[in-house]
């Protein structure tokens, strides 16, 4: 699991390179923040799935953060917020609001987001955080809800697979010793 979760990570050194970072670098090359393992790994997944359902271009930008304080895998981290995406972000959100409908008992319909069309960035912007704020209380605790859920689910999976997938190596360098100890003593035998 760590090599194929390495091959989707960029490599740390690129940052040294890079013009921009370069100034950050000292902060951003901390080791827990590249370093992969269960930890780390577990905890920038659950990073990532809380900070998915943050709207809009934050949502990288609050994993960056908060994989920067919390000292997990900030690539993993940044890199687990795409499964929001336009595709997904709709059904996600309804799920929210659903969810926050239930838990609050409110009996206010869903309203449609609103549509691009016409409208300039700016002014689709503003009618979408308008559409937010109608929404109101059964979408912000249903979102915070289903954060923490995909968080925690994500934690919980990730540490399974992890340990499982220890385990397997264990026992298959278990086997291997065992062959070769067969083998020695069945030469020897001869």
């Amino acid at each position: 699991m760590r090599r194929w979760l390495s091959s989707l990570l960029p490599d740390h050194r690129l940052l040294r390179e890079h013009r921009v970072l370069a100034r950050f670098a000292s902060t951003l090359l901390h080791p827990a923040l590249w370093h992969l393992h269960r930890r780390s790994a577990r905890g920038a997944v659950a990073v990532g799935l809380f900070c998915g359902l943050i709207p809009g271009p934050l949502q990288m930008l609050s994993a960056a953060f908060a994989a920067f304080v919390l000292r997990v895998n900030l690539p993993l981290a940044v890199l687990t917020t795409l499964y929001t995406n336009p595709l997904t972000i709709v059904p996600l959100y309804l799920l929210a609001y659903t969810l926050g409908r239930w838990l609050t008992g409110s009996e206010a319909d869903f309203i449609h987001p609103p549509a691009r069309a016409d409208a300039s960035l700016g002014e689709w912007l503003g009618q979408l955080i308008d559409w937010l704020v109608t929404l109101g209380e059964p979408l912000l605790i249903g979102l915070l809800v289903l954060a923490l859920t995909l968080a925690a689910a994500g934690f919980v999976l990730v540490d399974l697979l992890w340990r499982l997938t220890t385990l397997r190596r264990w026992r298959r360098r278990l086997r291997a010793r065992q062959r070769c100890g067969a083998m020695k003593h069945g030469g020897d035998a001869r």
